[in-house]
């Protein structure tokens, strides 16, 4: 009995220590090969290491390197308004996201441009900032602040007519900067009060060297003779003649106007966003689906609608869904209206009729061209208009050198908030 409990507690028998063996092999060939696989491991993941920290050491390089010559943000070249639905609130206040919300230019008839190149822009405005210090009106309140009268002055200057004519002088300010563009050229000024009548409570402008259709002499452009008037100033080519409107009234009237009277060159002041403004614009006219930049959704939950929403903490002018669309989810114009003089006059508007208004202005450009913001609002420090619904700036934020040397660092921040699209065009007789 002894024996046979001894033997219980022997060890297996010959084939059981053999299988033992075999599992003791097994063991030690697992354990070698659990050493060599994590010894591979490491090498593997040290070797994954050095590669990642190798490509982000070359991006930081990167970043740094390309930020040296102008401020960026390393983000994926996305679409704008994608990418800032992606990002939300980080890239919504940004001065640098210009036309991420889509800038609609009208198209020309022949895809032709201006002459003049943003260097040139840049050499203007250092000839400028000089005369601008010395205008009369220092405080030229609901007028032209810097961008609007350096866009007149330059463009007068480039074009160089034989005659100026303006629609709504004010106090002169505007009569002021087209005399400092051609010191010898004839203006024919139209407004409802003389701008003398101002120099009771302040400052003014009255030329000398103009013809003032204001007062009790007033006539609106439309009832103008203009062939009697041409004579009258020994102008027999209409294409030396500059018009520049300032009045507030409906554009897409203004431009048949002009054409019926042969004008070519046409300026005008406030050229308002859609959903904004007292009068029907040009940018609201060429505000289509079909042209790049334009066309919008009044659906509440779309990504441009959470953007608008977010601009609004950061720019005064900036239109959300709800003041964008207006009953039938009308968009166009200014909530499905075609305001006219002061918005003193509104009429609705179908989809349709301004889509045919659009066709039309197309028909008569041989030059569409928006002024763009002199700087980026990191510079001017203008907290009204929205970067998002305006082309780049003649100096982009980040280049503060560029703006102190040409003199824009002298200006107080107030006269940078009156940017409302300024537009350039030319026009001939639609072609049939």
């Amino acid at each position: 009995m002894q024996e046979s409990v001894l033997s219980a507690r022997r060890s297996p028998p010959f084939p059981e220590e053999e299988d033992g063996d075999d599992e003791s092999k097994t063991r030690k060939q697992a354990s070698f090969a659990a050493r060599i696989s994590k010894h591979a491991r490491l090498v593997s993941g040290s070797h994954c290491l050095v590669v990642s920290l190798s490509l982000l050491l070359l991006l930081v390089v990167a970043c740094f390197l390309f930020s040296r010559s102008r401020p960026v943000i390393c983000v994926s070249g996305y679409d704008s308004i994608a990418r800032n639905a992606l990002f939300g609130a980080n890239l919504e206040g940004l001065a640098t996201d210009f036309g991420s919300l889509g800038v609609p230019w009208c198209r020309s008839k022949h895809g032709k441009t201006v002459e003049w190149t943003t260097k040139d822009l840049v050499k203007g405005l250092e000839e400028f900032v000089p005369i601008y210090e010395t205008r009369p009106i220092k405080n030229n309140k609901f007028g032209m602040g810097f961008d609007h009268s350096f866009g007149l002055w330059f463009m007068a200057r480039w074009i160089k007519p034989d005659l100026m004519i303006e629609s709504g002088a004010f106090k002169g300010h505007s009569t002021w900067v087209l005399r400092q563009a051609m010191p010898e050229t004839w203006i024919i000024s139209l407004s409802p009060r003389h701008p003398g009548k101002y120099l009771k409570k302040g400052p003014a402008y009255v030329d000398a060297n103009c013809t003032y259709f204001t007062g009790k002499d007033f006539l609106d452009f439309g009832s103008v003779n203009w062939v009697s008037v041409m004579r009258k100033h020994g102008i027999s080519d209409l294409s030396r003649v500059l018009v520049f409107f300032d009045d507030h009234q409906n554009e897409l009237k203004r431009l048949k106007q002009a054409l019926k009277a042969g004008f070519q060159h046409l300026i005008f002041e406030d050229n308002y966003d859609t959903g904004t403004g007292d009068h029907y614009s040009l940018r609201q006219i060429c505000d289509q689906s079909y042209i790049r930049g334009g066309g919008h959704s009044c659906f509440r939950d779309s990504d441009e609608a959470r953007i608008r929403m977010k601009r609004k903490r950061f720019w005064e002018k900036a239109v959300d869904i709800d003041e964008l669309c207006g009953k039938g989810e009308a968009w166009w114009g200014v909530r499905g209206y075609m305001r006219d003089d002061f918005n003193h006059s509104n009429k609705a508007i179908s989809y349709a009729e301004h889509f045919q208004n659009s066709r039309f202005v197309e028909s008569m450009l041989d030059v569409y061209w928006e002024l763009p913001p002199v700087a980026g609002p990191s510079l001017t420090h203008q907290t009204r208009y929205d970067p998002a619904r305006a082309p780049d700036p003649i100096i982009e934020d980040g280049r503060y050198g560029l703006f102190q040397r040409l003199g824009l660092a002298r200006l107080g921040n107030s006269v940078f908030n009156g940017y409302t699209q300024m537009v350039y065009l030319q026009i001939s007789t639609p072609t049939s």
